[in-house]
């Protein structure tokens, strides 16, 4: 038996949830984030062709999060293409065809081409840091509980892109109010896959997000933290050591 996955973890969230849309939202961006692996045709040759299947609500193409799970499903070793989901549904897209994901586990389901698209959607989206200027900053409010699930999500694999991130209610000089993300100290570079990452969360929840970018010591950052609210990026993973050549002698010290 396959051990649980993070897509398990949210299906299973999912379903103790019942008809609840923040719940939905998170599944979908954890499938989004997985790595799936695709059954492909067996005599495609060297093309990467994925088989499709006829459902009765439309033709399906077959992944899992996990290789053994293809097997298990298969009855055996199957030739499979691995790809993150984002990817995945992006390929779907337009094609008219929906996903099966993790058929025979208890985190079994099945998207029709709409909901193909809707994730292709999401993990497609951008965000462009706020041009307005902020007047005033203001405590974030209420914010769906899946927005900040999928934020915290997202921003846990972006381990040494920024210090932390904040969130905040932006108030623009003509009073108009919106939800705003700082990224405080990125790295550089770093503003492209943090951009991405705002933005798939904002898709994913249903909701509109500022973005903005900001040095520990400038104003900005100041005033965050009198009313913002913080979420700290992972640290990054510390390089491994180099291995000594056993053939060359230690350096006594």
């Amino acid at each position: 038996m396959s051990a649980p996955t993070p897509v398990d973890a949210a299906h299973a969230a999912m379903q103790a949830a019942g008809d609840d849309d923040a719940a939905r939202r998170v599944w979908a961006d954890a499938v989004l984030a997985a790595e799936l692996v695709v059954w492909l045709e067996d005599d495609a040759g060297d093309a990467a062709v994925p088989r499709v299947f006829a459902l009765s609500d439309g033709p399906v193409v077959l992944a899992f999060d996990g290789e053994a799970r293809l097997a298990e499903f298969a009855g055996g070793p199957a030739g499979f293409a691995a790809l993150p989901g984002r990817a995945l549904v992006a390929m779907l897209a337009g094609q008219e065809v929906g996903l099966a994901l993790n058929l025979g586990a208890a985190s079994a389901e099945v998207l029709d081409a709409a909901g193909v698209a809707w994730l292709a959607a999401a993990a497609a989206a951008r965000a462009e840091p706020r041009t307005a200027p902020v007047a005033a900053l203001h405590p974030p409010g209420t914010l769906p509980d899946a927005l900040l699930a999928v934020l915290e999500a997202r921003l846990a694999r972006a381990a040494g892109l920024a210090e932390a991130a904040w969130l905040a209610e932006a108030e623009a000089p003509d009073g108009s109010r919106a939800p705003l993300v700082v990224f405080v100290g990125a790295t550089e570079g770093a503003e492209g896959a943090l951009s991405r990452a705002v933005a798939g969360a904002a898709a994913v929840a249903g909701v509109a997000l500022d973005l903005a970018f900001a040095a520990p010591g400038e104003g900005l950052a100041a005033r965050l933290a009198r009313v913002g609210l913080r979420i700290d990026l992972p640290a990054p993973e510390p390089a491994p050591r180099p291995e000594r050549d056993p053939a060359r002698p230690p350096r006594l010290r």
